[in-house]
């Protein structure tokens, strides 16, 4: 699996990347729509199976997003020089982090919509203020740990094409690339397919 990221073109990745799940959106909502003006009221049916299915194109849109960063943080590893320590643990981490928090998180508006919420309004009642106190803080984390692997995955980047030891000037143009990938992976994703041929050009600094 991460070969097929490490060797897929810009514009494939840009398709499953933002094509798909824009596609899925589309017909999603153009349904939601279609139905609505037709019947001129929504049902608590159909209303539920959308929050099963908007959970279920998110997971995939996120599986890909986040199979991207782990195939060019790991699959890349074996480039890396060896006079460079990659703190790769902490990066498993911090990478499991978010994608555990948002999972969890698209598993709970499924669960709405499996659920008759008129037969639990007490339990609804209440239950978001317990949420709300153990979601705050995982959310800050699941930031955190977006936003360092957002940097692992660019500092791994940068490191294999200077092959030396990298500070976060050198590669805070590619940080914002990866952030902002759906410009970024036509820029990021050629050079990556470079490396992975080993026909990327080494670029040598002298201080």
């Amino acid at each position: 699996m991460t070969n097929l990221f490490l060797k897929a073109k810009h514009w494939q990745l840009f398709s499953i990347l933002i094509g798909l799940p824009i596609s899925g959106y589309i017909i999603m909502f153009a349904l939601l729509f279609s139905y609505a003006t037709t019947t001129n009221d929504l049902d608590d049916t159909t209303l539920k199976s959308f929050m099963v299915i908007l959970p279920g194109v998110v997971f995939l849109v996120m599986c890909m997003l986040f199979g991207w960063f782990w195939s060019i943080a790991i699959g890349l590893q074996s480039k890396v020089p060896a006079t460079v320590k990659m703190k790769v643990k902490k990066f498993k981490v911090f990478f499991f982090i978010p994608f555990i928090y948002i999972l969890s998180l698209l598993v709970f508006m499924a669960f709405f919509g499996f659920t008759d919420l008129e037969a639990n309004t007490d339990f609804y009642s209440i239950f978001p203020f317990g949420l709300l106190a153990v979601l705050l803080p995982l959310h800050f984390l699941s930031i955190f740990g977006i936003f360092y692997s957002l940097y692992f995955v660019a500092k791994t980047y940068k490191t294999i094409e200077l092959q030396r030891e990298v500070s976060f000037s050198d590669f805070a143009g590619e940080f914002f690339m990866i952030w902002f990938y759906p410009v970024g992976v036509w820029f990021i994703q050629p050079k990556i397919n470079q490396m992975v041929e080993g026909t990327s050009p080494i670029k040598v600094q002298y201080i």
